[in-house]
């Protein structure tokens, strides 16, 4: 189909959603001042509030319903949950202005896709868009993904003029190759960070008050598990329950964890070393005594939450399994994942965390140590100390797994409510933690792993 487009500046963007992803776009393409004007909407019984909402900024227009910002405006967002995307397409699609370009802005495509094709007037083109962050970190940097599906290279083009304002790296890829991405970076790593909540909740003790979580590794655990849960449910549900891939990666996540867990509470601290060291020579490389590229001692010596320990209280701590952490580089180790592939492709801030904090201590022989002698309590370690939390953590594992397993939205919503509100207390405390975290991130380059990232 032959594009015939508007100048950028002349453009109409429509935004049908004004959750929270919705209204950082909105605010931030209304800002640059770019595009002709915005038409926004929301749920009808919203309209008044959206109104209010979009006095004094510069080119907001709201209107009532989707049909209106569908036939009047060039480049057209989805930004609505996954969940609802089919419902809310089927209802507004056949309205979209003929030679338009729709987007959507799910984290899960394969649902997606299907429903623009069976959904949208065939004189309309699709070119998808994600940002791969939360909508509290700014987007200058960060990745964002552009899925070229029934368009043309000039309709490619003009959605990232429209969109230069976000200042975001722009990341090509396919439908297919989205999904695959977004599993491998997204879907264990939330699954994890929700597995760590659920069980503190389950002990009835903020992590960062037992004495035991405190300092480097254990606050970004902490930080991240309350900024994923101060967020939205439905951010995760679509993502983990939809997405094939998440599903099978969920699912062996916890698998991971169970069977590192029986090896612990067995005492078979041989063949626990021997599964730990070969997950480590996958993912990282054997010890080589190069530093580690992402996260350093200093930098994880720069976050806090709760009151910091002295340098006596830091020496008596117990060692910490790092169940959590020795689950992950399992897992991936077992579905032949190499993360390094997509950090600096397509990774999210959180991402880059979780992965910084893991390579800090595989990439460390004493550490790596610690942790496995930690984990069966053996050589005079009080790694017992930690037992009944990992016990809490392989069950919440698995209850996730179920969860994404049976595809329920409203399982998941339950289970991550009753955790949201157990921390709910605290997110003020670690929002402001995550801020210095989040960035600093934004200061530090993706730098290049000596670690072999092919594709096995």
């Amino acid at each position: 189909m032959a594009p015939t487009l508007p100048a950028p500046q002349d453009a109409v963007v429509g935004i049908i959603g004004m959750g929270e992803m919705g209204r950082m776009y909105a605010e931030r393409l209304s800002r640059a001042g770019q595009c002709a004007r915005i038409n926004v909407c929301d749920l009808p019984d919203r309209f008044d509030s959206l109104v209010e909402y979009c006095k004094g900024k510069d080119k907001l227009v709201p209107k009532r319903d989707g049909h209106l910002v569908a036939r009047e405006s060039d480049f057209i967002i989805y930004s609505v949950e996954a969940a609802y995307l089919d419902k809310v397409v089927a209802q507004y699609g056949p309205s979209t202005k003929v030679g338009a370009i729709v987007s959507g802005q799910t984290s899960v495509k394969a649902p997606e896709r299907k429903a623009f094709e069976q959904h949208l007037p065939a004189d309309t083109a699709i070119v998808s868009i994600h940002s791969l962050h939360g909508p509290t970190v700014p987007t200058d940097g960060q990745a964002l993904i552009v899925i070229q599906h029934r368009a043309e290279k000039e309709h490619v083009e003009f959605v990232k003029a429209v969109l230069a304002p976000l200042n975001s790296r722009y990341v090509d890829l396919s439908y297919d190759e989205h999904d695959e991405v977004t599993a491998n970076t997204q879907a264990v790593t939330h699954a994890a960070f929700l597995s760590m909540g659920t069980a503190w909740r389950c002990t009835g003790q903020f992590p960062w008050e037992l004495g035991r979580y405190i300092g480097g590794i254990e606050v970004v655990k902490i930080n991240i598990t309350l900024r994923i849960y101060a967020a939205k449910w439905h951010v995760y549900a679509g993502l983990a329950i939809l997405n094939p891939m998440a599903q099978k990666q969920i699912h062996q996540y916890a698998q991971s964890a169970s069977d590192l867990f029986k090896l612990m509470i067995q005492s078979r601290e041989d063949e626990l070393r021997t599964r730990v060291l070969a997950a480590r020579d996958f993912v990282f490389g054997p010890p080589s005594g190069a530093a580690p590229i992402l996260l350093s001692d200093s930098a994880l010596d720069r976050f806090a939450i709760g009151e910091p320990p002295s340098a006596e209280q830091a020496a008596a701590l117990p060692p910490n399994s790092h169940l959590a952490l020795l689950a992950m580089v399992d897992c991936w180790h077992a579905l032949q994942i190499r993360p390094f592939v997509h950090l600096s492709l397509a990774a999210t801030p959180v991402f880059r965390f979780w992965i910084g904090v893991a390579e800090y201590l595989f990439r460390d022989e004493a550490r790596l140590e610690a942790a496995i002698k930690a984990a069966g309590g053996v050589g005079g370690n009080k790694g017992v100390a930690f037992s009944g939390d990992d016990a809490e953590f392989v069950i919440a594992a698995r209850g996730w797994s179920d969860t994404v397993r049976y595809g329920s939205f409203d399982a998941y919503k339950q289970r991550f409510d009753e955790t949201r509100a157990f921390f709910e207390p605290r997110f003020e405390e670690s929002r402001i933690a995550n801020r210095d975290m989040f960035a600093f991130l934004a200061e530090e380059p993706i730098r290049t792993s000596k670690v072999d990232t092919t594709e096995p």
